[in-house]
């Protein structure tokens, strides 16, 4: 039997993600109501991570909300123009039986993301599914990538809004880089 440290350890651990799983809901249920309300694609599957990042990692630069909306920016654009580079700017949403130029989108999409990201200090892994997410044509449109950044935003000032009610520390402006990775040899 565990003693009574530990199982109030493990009380406050649950209490604990809990009430983050709540801040978690509550974060993506603003962008959901405004696309009910509006009928634009206000929730994209990017935003699950973006928000799982800002509350658990509030303080790492990748979750501040400069790196959010920039690197998200960074990887849209880098879908656009890898869509347009391919000529698949008007082409529909095929997952099930892409050709090769989707191919080459969805990798050359990645690789500007990436390299823009890294370029511009503005590190956010959920820009990586963004980015793909716009070179699938998921999203693709100017239209669809305006109402992209507009979410992203309202999501990042929610965020601001629950992290500092919840006491998180949460650099609004971090300009910091994560450590380099590793070089191949």
């Amino acid at each position: 039997m565990p003693s009574p440290r530990v199982v109030s350890q493990r009380w406050k651990a649950a209490r604990q993600a809990a009430g983050t799983a709540i801040q978690a809901a509550l974060c993506i249920a603003v962008p959901a109501v405004i696309a009910c309300l509006t009928g634009e694609p206000f929730v994209f599957p990017s935003l699950g991570p973006t928000i799982f990042l800002a509350l658990t990692a509030s303080s790492a630069p990748t979750a501040s909300p400069r790196n959010t909306v920039l690197g998200h920016l960074v990887s849209a654009t880098a879908g656009y123009g890898a869509l347009a580079v391919t000529g698949l700017t008007r082409a529909g949403v095929n997952l099930s039986h892409p050709d090769g130029r989707r191919v080459a989108a969805v990798a050359v999409a990645l690789l500007l993301a990436l390299a823009g990201m890294m370029s511009a200090g503005v590190w956010h892994p959920p820009g990586g599914a963004t980015t793909l997410i716009v070179a699938l044509g998921l999203l693709r449109t100017p239209g669809q990538l305006l109402v992209l950044m507009a979410a992203v935003i309202t999501t990042s000032g929610v965020l601001v809004v629950v992290n500092r009610l919840s006491g998180r520390p949460y650099p609004l402006w971090v300009i910091r880089r994560p450590p380099e990775p590793p070089k191949a040899a």
